[in-house]
């Protein structure tokens, strides 16, 4: 199916939202991630979108709904697994 938008043909959801929202993909990145940030840029970033949100709640209900369902659908990171180290132990014992 096709998305067409003001007489232009979306083909990504990126796309689409742009045109039908006059959002780019730095608003998107706002709300769905980042590929590699760390847990300091994610905290801040997720502030930063609940401000944001909040704000939109207030002046655009479109697009805050929108917002919210970037937060909702964005992947949630994965942790690294710990990694455990056995010290292998020297003990001697007298024969």
């Amino acid at each position: 199916m096709r998305s067409i938008v003001a007489g232009q043909t979306a083909l990504t959801e990126d796309e689409f939202a742009e045109l039908a929202l006059g959002v780019d993909s730095d608003f998107t990145r706002l709300f769905t991630g980042v590929p590699g940030e760390n847990e300091i840029e994610r905290a801040a970033r997720l502030d930063a979108a609940a401000g944001v949100l909040t704000d939109l709640r207030r002046e655009d209900p479109v697009l805050a709904a929108f917002a919210e369902r970037l937060l909702r659908s964005a992947p949630v990171p994965l942790r690294r697994p710990a990694v455990i180290r056995r010290i292998a132990s020297t003990v001697r014992v007298a024969a």
